[in-house]
């Protein structure tokens, strides 16, 4: 299941909740004042690893034709 990220209009309170695909349309309580006026937060992806700066950061290590031999 998915982990979905919301915030309460209310309170303020930032809040995740496990959810299935088919119920991730439906606005969850508060856990904090029990308001159903919450949202869904847009959520950045994760990623593995540092994010590439730029062209230099992907050279390898083949020489400088990056070719073989």
């Amino acid at each position: 299941m998915p982990i979905y990220e919301y915030r309460c209009n209310e309170c303020g309170e930032t809040f995740e909740k496990f959810l299935r695909f088919s119920e991730a349309d439906r606005t969850p309580v508060c856990p904090k004042c029990q308001s159903q006026d919450t949202h869904k937060k847009l959520s950045r992806i994760g990623s593995f690893g540092s994010p590439i700066a730029g062209p230099t950061s992907l050279s390898s290590n083949c020489g400088s034709s990056g070719g073989f031999s």
